[in-house]
């Protein structure tokens, strides 16, 4: 029997055809009052843009609390789910509109899909002067509209990847 390639075992287009859909990068619209801007660039081991990877942020509201709206696709206009989904452009650059993350250390944990890969990447952006000391690069740094963090993937300077144990 042959079974269909998944995400996890194919490389190519797969991404970009199969995953984005319409809002994905907009947790809040870009109108609301208290909506921030998380951008950055994904680059690879010799320092080039990933032009076809697929960033996903999970996140807690401005009050620490994980939202606990159903329907994370859906995008009614108002209704924060924490979730959101952005695909790199040609220059490796993502981008999503969203609200300050709360907490006593407030960060967004990411997720990268990106060609060459077995599986996602997982790692976190921390809000200035929260991340831990013992990771170096953790931490997003604020601009005119919210934050960059930049992702590397291999290499100098490259992004702390988490392990994440599944049962």
């Amino acid at each position: 029997m042959t079974l269909a390639p998944t995400p996890g075992q194919t490389v190519g287009p797969f991404f970009g055809y199969a995953l984005p859909y319409d809002g994905d990068s907009h947790l809040v619209p870009p109108t609301r009052p208290d909506a921030i801007r998380l951008h950055g660039r994904v680059y690879d081991g010799a320092g080039d843009p990933v032009p076809d990877a697929l960033i996903e942020v999970w996140q807690t509201g401005p009050d620490g609390a994980v939202p606990r709206a159903a329907g994370s696709l859906h995008r009614d206009g108002y209704t924060f789910t924490g979730w959101g989904r952005a695909a790199t452009d040609r220059t490796g650059h993502f981008q999503f509109t969203t609200l300050r993350p709360g907490g006593a250390t407030p960060y967004f944990a990411i997720t990268v899909f990106a060609r060459g890969l077995l599986d996602r990447l997982l790692t976190r952006a921390y809000l200035p002067g929260a991340a831990p000391e013992h990771w170096p690069g953790a931490t997003a740094r604020a601009d005119d509209r919210g934050f960059v963090f930049d992702i590397r993937l291999q290499g100098e300077d490259e992004t702390v990847f988490l392990a994440y144990a599944q049962d």
